[in-house]
């Protein structure tokens, strides 16, 4: 069994998270830490694991052999070398950190002591993601020219029942956060548009705050690709109904996804819009937890890499810069 802790209850996904690991034959949770100790203390209580208030003295603990991290997103970098460092597997939300350096220097310890670490991105194990992808790779879009990818929600906008929209308050702190909905729900889009689009040259992004708040919570960003392509990624917090929109045109072809609706045009099918069959569809992969333990337990390498990772960060900590800077950032 892979002995594990949580570590804080922090983000909005921290209670998916523990329930999967529940749920998961080879995962027993054992510990709770938290950087807020009453938040920590009920979370622990009401699972029936050990509070810890020390991070160190679970960092420290040779019968513990993994983490789970959800905690805020300026303590990643501390807290998953540190786990890292003592020979724990990591398994942990997104971003890996605020910047590309902290991300790098992250992945070369973890390959230093040869632990696993798994950053969730959910949406790399969809079956529309892997329909996209064997669509692309099977030239039918032939050259491509743009991806566009939406994800948004309208957790900031203030309703009767919240004021301050349904998010927690603290995803609008920029020291805790790193950002606002560019850095965490922006994630999506990035992370989809890096494995279609391949190698970034660049990126200019402009972020906007519509409440007032410290964070950006409608956010665009332009990522210029090696291969000539243009990525177009959209996010916010204040839109209600928006729907998942995925589309990547090329020179011969047009794939549409919107929400559960697939349609695929391309003078390399039979003429008109085209929607895949069942059959046809490929299933959703393992989930990156599944992943995770799979490669503690066998060594079998998942889907999603530290180089998915790693790009994540790269293209989120340059569409940072272009936005406070105002200008086009080179990668």
């Amino acid at each position: 069994m892979i002995r594990t802790a949580l570590l804080s209850k922090w983000h909005v996904h921290a209670q998916e998270y523990a329930e999967e690991a529940i749920k998961n034959e080879h995962i027993v949770l054992t510990h709770v830490w938290d950087e807020q100790k009453e938040r920590g203390q009920a979370w622990a209580e009401e699972l029936g694991l050990i509070f810890e208030e020390e991070l160190d003295n679970i960092i420290r603990n040779s019968e513990i052999d993994a983490v789970i991290v959800a905690s805020p997103t300026n303590m990643h970098t501390e807290i998953i070398t540190k786990a890292a460092k003592h020979g724990k597997h990591v398994f942990t939300e997104k971003v890996l950190a605020e910047t590309e350096a902290d991300a790098a220097a992250i992945l070369q310890v973890v390959e230093r002591q040869g632990v696993k670490l798994m950053v969730s991105l959910p949406r790399l194990t969809a079956d529309y993601y892997l329909y996209t992808q064997q669509v692309v790779d099977k030239g039918l879009l032939g050259k491509l020219t743009t991806i566009r990818c939406r994800v948004a929600h309208n957790g900031s906008v203030p309703t009767e029942q919240h004021p301050n929209g349904w998010l927690p308050q603290h995803f609008y702190d920029k020291k805790l956060c790193g950002g606002g909905a560019f850095i965490d729900l922006g994630a999506h889009p990035i992370y989809l548009t890096n494995r279609l689009g391949g190698q970034a040259k660049a990126v200019t992004a402009r972020f906007t705050q519509t409440f007032n708040h410290e964070v950006d919570d409608n956010s665009v960003a332009i990522v210029e690709y090696q291969s000539g392509a243009l990525g177009i990624l959209e996010t916010g917090f204040v839109s209600s109904g928006s729907p998942f929109q995925l589309e990547v045109y090329g020179t011969e072809g047009t794939l549409m996804i919107e929400d559960g609706i697939i349609r695929i045009r391309s003078i390399n099918l039979q003429e008109g819009w085209h929607s895949p069959s069942e059959a046809e569809l490929p299933k959703d992969a393992p989930s990156a937890m599944t992943q995770w333990v799979s490669e503690i337990r066998t060594g079998k390498k998942p889907d999603i890499s530290y180089q998915d990772a790693y790009l994540l960060t790269l293209i989120n900590d340059a569409a940072r810069r272009s936005n406070e800077e105002g200008r086009r950032i080179e990668i």
